[in-house]
């Protein structure tokens, strides 16, 4: 059983979540994700070249880069340059790792999608929210190709989705805003597909340690908000 908190929104409730496609007009796919005050622009690039390191092996790659804007947080951050932050790169590759279990890369052929997740605006979640946001935006590519003929069937295997949990006091809450986030003892990403497979889970400890048992619930909480998140990702691919 849930129990109301956060002005009205149970413990085990998504933050509201919407997803507006089409929304970048020279991107073979593209999406903005909201997960409450989170925003975050997604666009995915054909590229009919490969890494050199993947020249004639008969598959293809999907990787991907975020960033964050100057003032998508409280105060102003510094404007990446170049290779980023590294925080913004161990991010980057997580959403990599997270879209590529979603895509048969032989079946993509001999090119490469890149996945831009630029945060708009920040309030917790938004590594999430891009791996959500950002494998909508590699389905319309996906599509993109299959409707011009360049692939006889689409790549995509499985969608994948992400969310947070945490532990606060207590509770164990799903879909952590900025400010739950900054007061939680356990901060907990996890990513999924659509068969219930976990892809991957970033649980940190912030001064004190937790159990397993909260551990299986803010997994448990995690799958039940991706797979509500995954019917989201198929409406909007549907429809766009």
């Amino acid at each position: 059983m849930s129990v109301l908190n956060r002005v009205g929104r149970e413990l085990d409730e998504l933050r509201a979540v919407t997803i507006e496609t089409g929304i970048a007009a020279h991107a073979e796919g593209s999406a903005l994700i909201a997960f409450g005050d989170t925003r975050v622009w997604c666009t995915a690039t054909v590229d009919e070249r490969v890494p050199p390191w993947l020249e004639g092996g008969n598959r293809g790659w999907v990787t991907a880069e975020y960033s964050m804007l100057p003032r998508s947080t409280h105060t102003r951050n510094t404007r990446e340059r170049a290779a980023g932050s590294g925080r913004s790169q161990e991010i980057s590759r997580l959403i990599g790792r997270s879209l590529r279990a979603g895509v048969n890369l032989r079946g993509l052929g001999q090119r490469q999608i890149i996945v831009d997740c630029d945060v708009l605006q920040a309030d917790g979640g938004t590594r999430t929210a891009a791996i959500t946001g950002g494998f909508v935006a590699l389905a319309l590519a996906c599509g993109g190709l299959v409707r011009q003929k360049a692939l006889t069937a689409s790549p995509i295997v499985s969608p994948v989705a992400a969310v947070s949990a945490g532990v606060i006091g207590s509770e164990v809450r799903l879909d952590l805003d900025y400010r739950e986030d900054s007061s939680a003892a356990v901060d907990c990403n996890v990513v999924m597909n659509a068969r219930g497979e976990l892809i991957e889970v970033q649980c940190s400890a912030e001064g004190r340690t937790y159990s397993r048992t909260q551990l299986d619930r803010m997994v448990d909480l995690a799958a039940a908000g991706v797979a509500r998140l995954i019917e989201l990702q198929r409406a909007v691919i549907e429809s766009g």
